[in-house]
């Protein structure tokens, strides 16, 4: 009987019986990885920047052996040259050790040149080429850590601010947390599917209320738009059946281990119906405990 009483001691243990985790943060130059990395330090994470690639599963096995480090970040990127096609093969060595996710940063080459113009800093690949030739070849150098990389998210459309929120929403710690990331998103169809989107929805059968004069002007995050699109039957009936398809998708998507879903409605502008549908669906979301943000690619600001 004693030695069942003792179990209790076990309590302590739990608190801090926390998983180990590497995450290695990479991607192209002008995305934001020292910003993100900065993130993760921040976040308690043992950051390291630009550690030599034959040195990564070395560091791995040190973060599991030590009794101080618990959580660790380091960034991979271009500066690593050729050797950048053995990263496959080095994080499948690196994953055996520890567990390890790879977030991929990436952005537009309109984004990335404008950052690098207003840096006005060299690109890593060389000064002889010009900056969006330079965009290119990093992009085809990644690809064997893009293709394995578990998180690619685009920054195009970050602040440093927006950056930090979505790292620290994934990777902050939270024992009643979902862990997933859900981005509702509006655009409009005559500009093109946004590329990010892992789940899209056509709302052009909703009435435009492009057509009435007094909310030409407006979008729908106005409340008179709001009501005109939200009074429709067929509008109550979307949102009531889409809410429930997420409610069933969203736990399959935790169990997979993906962290971050991005949900996009599309209308013909972008600026009406799809913005109201993404804030409506947001509200519903976040009432079943999720966390949820929005993005109104097409809106105008």
């Amino acid at each position: 009987m004693p030695r069942k009483q003792s179990s209790k001691s076990t309590k302590p243990k739990t608190a801090k019986a926390r998983s180990k985790e590497l995450v290695i943060l990479t991607g192209l130059s002008g995305s934001g990885k020292l910003s993100a990395l900065k993130t993760f330090e921040d976040l308690g994470f043992y950051s390291v920047d630009n550690l030599p690639l034959e040195l990564v599963p070395r560091f791995a096995d040190l973060v599991r052996q030590s009794a101080e480090i618990e959580r660790a970040a380091l960034v991979v990127d271009v500066r690593e040259g050729m050797r950048l096609d053995e990263f496959p093969s080095i994080l499948k060595r690196v994953r055996r050790v520890l567990p390890t996710r790879v977030l991929y940063l990436e952005a537009s080459d309109d984004a990335l040149i404008r950052r690098f113009s207003e840096t006005r800093r060299p690109h890593p690949m060389g000064r002889t080429d010009t900056v969006i030739q330079s965009i290119r070849a990093e992009r085809k150098r990644l690809d064997p850590i893009r293709n394995v990389a578990d998180i690619v998210l685009d920054t195009t459309k970050f602040t440093v601010h927006d950056l930090r929120a979505h790292i620290g929403a994934q990777f902050e710690r939270d024992e009643h947390d979902r862990n997933l990331t859900i981005s509702s998103n509006s655009f409009g169809f005559k500009n093109g599917v946004p590329a990010e989107a892992d789940l899209v929805f056509d709302v052009r059968f909703l009435p435009n209320p492009h057509f009435v004069p007094e909310f030409r002007k407006l979008t729908g995050k106005h409340s008179k738009v709001a009501k005109y699109v939200r009074d429709f039957p067929q509008t109550a009936e979307f949102l009531d059946r889409t809410t429930d398809l997420m409610k069933f998708l969203l736990p399959h998507y935790i169990k997979e281990g993906k962290s971050y879903l991005t949900v996009a409605f599309g209308c013909t502008g972008g600026q009406h119906r799809s913005v109201f549908i993404a804030e409506e669906m947001k509200n519903r979301l976040e009432a079943a405990g999720y966390r949820v943000k929005t993005s109104h690619r097409d809106m105008p600001r």
